[in-house]
Parts: C-alpha cells; sequence; structure tokens
C-alpha cells in the first residue's frame, strides 16, 4: 500500500471483568495516509465502527469488488481524491455478536471504551487534530447505528458521521424478526431461552442456523439488558413474537429516528451527516435511512441521503467516497 497499516493492541480497564468474560485487550486498525508519514501536520481522524457479528479482521476481507475496505482508502488517498486522515478501526464485538456501541450491564462498557480509552489512545499517539471539529465517525448496519449513537450521545467528541445502512426506524427493522425468531426458539429449543443460552455458549454452535435467534437475543443484551442476570437480556418479545410492550418501549428510546429530537443541538451542530442505504436492503434500512432523513428535515438539520439500487451488502464499496464527505468537513 501507498499508506500504511499499523495493528495494534488496546488494554482496556473498563472492559475488564465484563459480564460475558468477553477480551478486555481488543486490536485496533489505524491506517496512516502516505502523506502522513513525511508531512508531520496534524490529521483529522474517522472512527470506523464493524456491524453486527463482525470481527475486526474482515475490514481486510475483500467486498464485491474484489478489494477491501482499506485498499480502496488506500488508493483513494493516494489519488489525493480526499485530503489526508488518519482511519481507526475500532473492535467492540461481543460473545452476542455486538455491543451496538452502546453501555450494557450484559455486555460492557463499549461506549464508554471507545470514547474514553480509545479515541485518548489514538490521540495520545498520532498526530491528530484535537477537537471533535476534526474527528468524525463511520458505520454500517450496528455500526451506522453506532455512529449515530455516538454522535448524538457523546458530541463533545465527535463533528461528523456517516451511516451506512444503520440501524433505524425499530419497528421495521427489528420487529419483522421477532415472530421469526419466535418460531425459531419454539422449533429448535423448546421454546426456551435457557436452552438456547446454553446451546449458544457451546463451542460447536451453529449461529447461522438460528441467525434471527442470535440476533435478536445480541441486541436485547445491548438495548434492554437484565438488571437481575449480568450478561442475560430482557426480551421485547413472547412467544408468538409479538411485542412485550414495556421492554419494548425501552428499545424504541434507543432509535436514532426517536433521539434526533432529543438530541437536535448536538446534531445541528454536526459539520457533515451522511445518510445512505440500498433500496432492496433485506432489513428494511432505507426505511429507515428515509425516517432518520425526514426527522433531520423536520428539525433544520443540514444532512444528505442517498438512496441507490443494492442489498444490504451493497453498502461496503460507498464507505471511501463517504469518508472523503466527512474528511472534507473535518478540515
Amino acid at each position: 500500500m501507498a499508506g500504511s497499516l499499523d495493528r495494534l493492541t488496546v488494554r482496556s480497564r473498563l472492559l475488564a471483568d465484563n459480564p460475558l468474560g468477553d477480551p478486555a485487550v481488543r486490536a485496533l486498525y489505524v491506517y496512516r495516509p502516505p502523506v502522513s508519514a513525511g508531512a508531520g501536520e496534524p490529521l483529522p481522524s474517522v472512527y470506523m465502527l464493524q456491524g453486527f457479528g463482525g470481527r475486526l479482521a474482515e475490514w481486510l476481507v475483500p467486498s464485491s469488488s474484489g478489494t477491501t475496505t482499506i485498499e480502496q482508502l488506500d488508493t483513494m488517498f493516494f489519488a489525493e481524491e480526499s485530503p489526508a486522515a488518519l482511519i481507526v478501526f475500532v473492535d467492540a464485538s461481543t460473545s452476542w455478536g455486538g455491543s451496538q456501541f452502546l453501555n450494557s450491564s450484559s455486555t460492557g462498557r463499549y461506549l464508554d471504551y471507545l470514547c474514553d480509552e480509545v479515541v485518548p489512545f489514538i490521540d495520545a499517539r498520532y498526530p491528530t487534530l484535537s477537537g471533535r471539529e476534526h474527528r468524525g465517525v463511520s458505520g454500517k448496519s450496528s455500526g451506522g447505528y453506532g455512529a449515530m449513537a455516538l454522535s448524538m450521545l457523546r458530541p463533545e467528541l465527535f463533528g461528523a458521521l456517516a451511516s451506512h445502512a444503520g440501524d433505524a426506524l425499530f419497528e421495521c427493522c427489528y420487529q419483522p424478526v421477532f415472530p421469526v425468531a419466535a418460531r425459531l426458539l419454539r422449533t429448535q429449543f423448546g421454546g426456551s431461552w435457557k436452552a438456547f443460552e446454553a446451546r449458544a455458549q457451546e463451542a460447536d454452535f451453529d449461529w447461522k442456523q438460528s441467525a434471527a435467534l442470535f440476533a435478536a437475543y445480541g441486541t436485547a443484551c445491548a438495548y434492554t439488558p437484565d438488571p437481575n442476570r449480568p450478561g442475560k437480556a430482557l426480551i421485547p418479545f413472547d412467544d408468538v413474537g409479538r411485542p412485550i410492550e414495556e421492554v419494548w418501549a425501552r428499545w424504541l428510546t434507543l432509535d436514532p429516528v426517536r433521539m434526533a429530537a432529543k438530541h437536535a443541538e448536538a446534531l445541528g451542530s454536526m459539520r457533515r451527516i451522511y445518510l445512505d442505504a440500498g433500496l432492496q436492503d433485506e432489513f428494511f434500512l432505507d426505511l429507515g435511512a428515509k425516517a432518520m432523513s425526514s426527522e433531520l428535515d423536520r428539525l433544520g438539520i443540514p444532512h444528505s441521503l442517498k438512496l441507490f439500487e443494492g442489498n444490504h451488502d451493497g453498502v461496503d464499496d460507498r464507505m471511501p467516497a463517504a469518508i472523503a464527505e466527512l474528511v472534507l468537513a473535518l478540515q
């Protein structure tokens, strides 16, 4: 590559003794553009967040175009199609697939880990421009959710965001999964969440065969942890897939579309908000992106929305161009 990829580790104090026993030592990738080695000038930074079930090493796997995201970024920066920036790839995976980049008594303090440990770790070791006006966050799917949520929950850190098919409009992206998960629980585990939890801990468990269950339980751990059972979740639906109103209501408070009004000042101060999704997204996240855009319009908050022909996997190759837009705003 023209630039460099540093593969680092961070020993987290905040993730130590998390309820799931997941590692407190985390990998961290940092891409340095070709100009950063010689120029010596401080750079803006963009933090990249993975999707649900994703692992950090997947950034090194080629997309449908045959190249990796990191290779595409390298080509873009080498061709000077974007001002130079530091790109940080963060691991917030859990045993249940992901953290949604939130703090949870069932998974751990992943919001605090990213904001209070990873960001200072990077700023102390690399020539970054300090201040939220020079720091952005981007992600796909659950990573897109994280980009939106972090920008609202920790606005002092991030000044621009890109959400590629980010989880939003929860009644469209999550609620259709509930009856699928309820049926799988009945047919594969006799209707017992306890049986599912026990089986899922076994080394040979194939989570893909129970993907809807795994996703439902993993997101429930992030959104509605069981306060009486560390590491366990309060499920938002009953045995036939109907929402349990008091639990589901707690999920809805964490829907970016519903969060936006409460955090309008933070969103309105962003230098750039970029939203996109494929019109054939399997999880209806094009509808979520449109709903988020409509809410931002209602609040008078500048942003862009790009809907394109494609499905959930079609957003991968769109990430570098979106990062270029963030970096231009973060100069």
